[in-house]
């Protein structure tokens, strides 16, 4: 399976702000953010920052929205065909279908403090939903579905930290506890308001529409 495995933080820098891709680190002063500023990395980075239009600023949209849900091209243009083709507006259906990837329901959950880390516990078999192990980090949950920490992972250093973050981080509307600890029910479908408003959907149609 293929899989982004350099240093996230340049992801980060290269999209001019913070994409809360590793964890706790991002709210500190160790964060790349914070120490060295929103200039792209490399050696030129900063001689490099200019004003985008039209293709360009429609490409750096696609590839921040990729990277805030750490999916790859051939799979995020996979969602983006399916979005067209259900009703309503393309672009919230997209962003529709990301939020309901099973890692990002365990990070918005609590579960872990970043999606890599909330995809690597769903790939270790650490995540059940309705009582049953599920190993796919791109498993689309649906309203009503139960997303439960097994009770031998319930234990773990990362996932008790994380979850004990989680009240201070607050969790969307469409998420709520689930009567036992380190459980959560899916109590309705994402709507855009609990999306980051910083996203500009419409620029990922245009790119893919031309």
């Amino acid at each position: 399976m293929a899989r982004y495995r350099d240093a996230v933080c340049r992801l980060c820098r290269r999209e001019g702000g913070k994409l809360f891709l590793k964890g706790d680190r991002c709210f500190k002063p160790s964060c790349a953010i914070e120490k060295r500023g929103t200039n792209p990395p490399g050696q030129h980075g900063g001689a490099r920052r200019k004003m985008l239009a039209g293709y360009g600023e429609q490409l750096r949209e696609k590839q921040k929205v990729k990277r805030i849900y750490f999916v790859l091209e051939k799979q995020f243009r996979n969602y983006f065909d399916k979005a067209r083709r259900q009703k309503g507006v393309t672009g919230e259906n997209l962003l529709f279908m990301l939020e309901k990837r099973l890692d990002n329901v365990v990070y918005r959950s609590g579960f872990s403090t970043s999606r890599r880390q909330a995809r690597q516990l769903v790939n270790h078999g650490h995540i059940e939903v309705n009582g049953r192990k599920v190993n796919i980090p791109s498993f689309q949950v649906t309203v009503g579905d139960t997303v439960t920490v097994k009770n031998k992972s319930t234990k773990n250093a990362h996932v008790e930290g994380a979850w004990q973050t989680a009240a201070g981080r607050g969790r969307p509307i469409w998420i709520s506890p689930a009567g036992r600890d380190m459980s959560v029910s899916i109590a309705a479908a994402p709507s855009r308001a609990d999306i980051d408003s910083n996203i500009n959907e419409q620029l990922i149609v245009e790119l893919y529409s031309k």
